[in-house]
């Protein structure tokens, strides 16, 4: 999976199966974005005659979703301001400039230290403790911090950070308990969620599971890729089902492991 945005330039491109700098295309990638979205260019990474693919456009908005871009200097105590007009509850930074990991913090990874916890989204790893990352400091509605850690603060670095929240009715950023059976998750949606991530959190290491109403959420098999893996959609396996509040698991237990911890986050 390739990762885009205006704010880094339609030819630069990051890839969330792994770790890898900041590519630049000498290829013509994306001809524009646009307000209906983009326009793909003659690269065969997006736009190969022989493949089918699929594109999660997310529109920077108040209270669901921004993008920062920021340098790092490698000093304790730094806050990088955004302009989310509330607290962050999941964020993803990534160095453009060097191999680093793509960290990831999630207000439901500790139920009360959150900011000292992190996952990477390029691996399946568990979740990991380090006062480093995130400096050990909650965000807040007008910052986020970053420790003395060159992975995600280092001097003269270039760095980009995708952060969501919860906006009533539109994004859910959440998690849950798998139980092995069924359950609905209740997101407080209308029509149901139209996209979805999801890892477990706890006991064994998880894939990056992203599921979206485009390939199909129905009472059956739903198409799904991997974030962390450069392979091709599953299309064999029954993950989640449609619920009108929100989305409704399913015995499978990639993501409903009785016992295990779940973080998510929900598109309507």
């Amino acid at each position: 999976p390739q990762w885009y945005d205006r704010m880094r330039g339609r030819r630069r491109r990051l890839i969330t199966s792994g770790a890898g700098a900041e590519t630049q295309s000498s290829t013509n990638v994306l001809n524009r974005f646009n307000q209906a979205g983009f326009r793909a260019g003659t690269d065969t990474d997006i736009n190969n005659s022989s493949y089918t693919y699929v594109a999660h456009m997310f529109r920077r908005a108040p209270k669901f979703f921004d993008i920062v871009a920021y340098r790092g200097n490698q000093q304790a105590n730094r806050n990088i301001e955004h302009n989310l007009k509330t607290t962050p509850e999941m964020m993803v930074v990534k160095s453009r400039t060097t191999g680093e990991w793509w960290y990831v913090y999630h207000k439901d990874l500790d139920s009360t230290a959150p900011e000292d916890k992190y996952l990477a989204l390029n691996n399946t790893n568990n979740v990991a403790d380090s006062p480093n990352i995130w400096d050990d400091r909650a965000p807040t509605a007008t910052t986020f911090a970053v420790g003395q850690y060159n992975d995600t603060n280092g001097s003269d670095k270039d760095y980009i950070a995708y952060l969501w929240a919860t906006l009533d009715g539109i994004s859910k950023v959440g998690s849950y308990t798998g139980n092995g059976s069924t359950q609905t998750i209740d997101c407080g949606f209308s029509a149901g969620a139209r996209w979805v991530m999801l890892k477990r959190s706890s006991a064994n290491s998880g894939n990056w599971i992203v599921i979206d109403s485009a390939r199909g959420i129905v009472s059956g098999d739903d198409p799904f890729y991997n974030l962390n893996a450069a392979t091709a959609e599953d299309t064999t396996t029954d993950i989640i089902d449609p619920a009108n509040s929100g989305f409704s698991l399913t015995s499978e237990s990639l993501g409903n492991q009785s016992g295990t911890e779940y973080i998510f986050l929900a598109i309507a």
